[in-house]
């Protein structure tokens, strides 16, 4: 109105003016819904979804318990949108998150077109007897359940973590850092700027946060030669068996060696932490990393410490040991090695569908189930699809429904299926900044929707939530 009149700055005043909460409620309320029947119409109509949940504890002890759904369409293109957020206010146990997820799924018509449920690995989700997989088994689901990709890498580190030379960098940075030590911290930082040291600062370690470990160490390597002094002029207690392991070669040798076997971990950490990925993508890259570990053993063995940056740091320093042997490391490889090899069993039952996800044309035909088969005769058999150059998702683009109708299904199959809990885990990362100490008596129905709008890749369509509007006005 304002600016009908040509009144600029009574225009600028009026768009200044905040909406009340009521309004603001009702709109986040209106979009949250809209976002809602969409995701339920677009699951109706999938040939296929998959699931993924994991729970948390929100500001107001509360634990909350997500769901996403992947669907995927006969053309082959995939939605990941939240499907809906429980709260458990009782216990957290395997039967209770049963409960709520199946009163979830049920309002889609149930399991029936689920190719997979993606978890975390908590006893509460993973139990064979009580947990969800086995009420899920009890219940007569009998769809594939997968234990998160991404936390089973990040498991595997573990054996790194108990390490003694791990363990004494965690004191020293607990002793500078940790507790009531604010001066002490202060005084760190001020004695890294004084001594130009590579970072002004040491990081804590927090055992959850899945890069914490790496960075921590990389950190704690780059500035090792400003800790001793440190420790010996600000410190009170005594610090003289904490400040000789940093002469000692031993202990300097599993400092790089921890160093750079965190930050090679926390690289495949990172190249997993994506959405939208299958769960083929996800067990492409952890092959590739195990193929690296047996990379890095044997070059252990040669000493040869090329994909070792910290190693050879500490082999070109002025002062150390000529003819560093490094070769022993090489056992501690191979016990990461077998630790992979432990924890991704359930992923080898998913080996041979992989395989011929990836690369039907090249797969071995008496391996596959018998409904397949004959199909991939035809298939291997096909003048036009043999010359193609496309692999994975952009292959079974081409086949006829016609003719190729059971590997077309299957590979719909593949593409809905998660590898992995990350977007629930970066949903959580949502979560905590709307239920934050300010808003900690949001309601569930709210929550639910500002959690839905924070997450989804659907485009809203606000025309038709103004035309349906019974109050567009409404002033509260």
């Amino acid at each position: 109105m304002a600016k009908a009149f040509e009144d600029s700055k009574m225009a600028e005043k009026f768009e200044s003016v905040q909406f009340s909460h009521q309004t603001i409620r009702r709109r986040v309320v209106a979009m949250g819904e809209q976002v809602e029947n969409s995701m339920l119409r677009l699951v109706k109509k999938s040939s296929y979804f998959s699931l993924c949940l994991d729970e948390s504890t929100d500001q107001s002890d509360v634990s909350q318990l997500l769901i996403f759904v992947r669907t995927t369409f006969e053309d082959f293109t995939s939605k990941e949108e939240l499907f809906d957020i429980c709260p458990l206010y009782g216990t957290t146990k395997g039967k209770d998150v049963y409960e709520a997820l199946k009163k979830t799924v049920d309002r889609i018509g149930g399991f029936n077109k689920c190719s997979a449920i993606a978890t975390d690995g908590a006893p509460s989700m993973t139990g064979k007897k009580t947990g969800l997989v086995g009420l899920l088994r009890e219940n007569g689901i009998t769809c594939p359940t997968i234990h998160c990709i991404i936390h089973q890498g990040a498991l595997c580190g573990k054996s790194v973590k108990q390490d003694q030379v791990f363990q004494t960098v965690i004191k020293i940075i607990n002793m500078i850092r940790g507790g009531n030590r604010s001066l002490l911290h202060r005084q760190l930082r001020q004695f890294l700027v004084d001594t130009e040291a590579e970072y002004g600062d040491l990081l804590m370690y927090n055992h959850v946060r899945w890069l914490s470990a790496g960075k921590c160490m990389e950190r704690f390597f780059a500035i090792r030669k400003e800790i001793p002094p440190f420790l010996n002029k600000y410190v009170s207690s005594d610090t003289t068996e904490l400040e000789e392991k940093f002469q000692d070669p031993e202990f300097l040798r599993q400092l790089a060696f921890i160093t750079d076997l965190t930050n090679h971990l926390n690289s495949l950490n990172l190249s997993l932490q994506r959405r939208n990925q299958t769960v083929s993508d996800l067990v492409g890259i952890m092959n590739g990393f195990r193929n690296k570990l047996n990379v890095f053993k044997h070059a252990l063995k040669k000493n040869n410490l090329t994909h070792f940056p910290s190693f050879l740091k500490l082999a070109e320093e002025p002062n150390s040991e000529k003819n560093i042997d490094f070769s022993c490391c090489s056992s501690q490889i191979q016990q990461v090695i077998y630790e992979f090899n432990t924890r991704f069993k359930d992923i080898e039952s998913l080996k041979s569908s992989v395989l011929l996800y990836n690369n039907p044309l090249g797969a071995s035909i008496e391996d596959q189930p018998p409904d397949l088969q004959l199909e991939l005769c035809d298939l291997q058999a096909d003048m036009f699809l043999i010359t193609r150059q496309e692999k994975g998702l952009e292959f079974f683009k081409l086949l006829s429904k016609e003719k190729f109708p059971n590997l077309r299904d299957f590979g719909l199959k593949m593409t809905s299926m998660f590898g992995s809990t990350y977007i629930c885990e970066s949903a959580f990362s949502y979560m905590k900044y709307i239920k934050n100490p300010n808003r900690s008596n949001l309601t569930d129905s709210t929550l639910r929707h500002l959690m839905r709008l924070s997450t989804t890749e659907l485009a809203m369509d606000i025309s038709s939530l103004v035309d349906e509007a019974d109050r567009p006005q409404s002033s509260h």
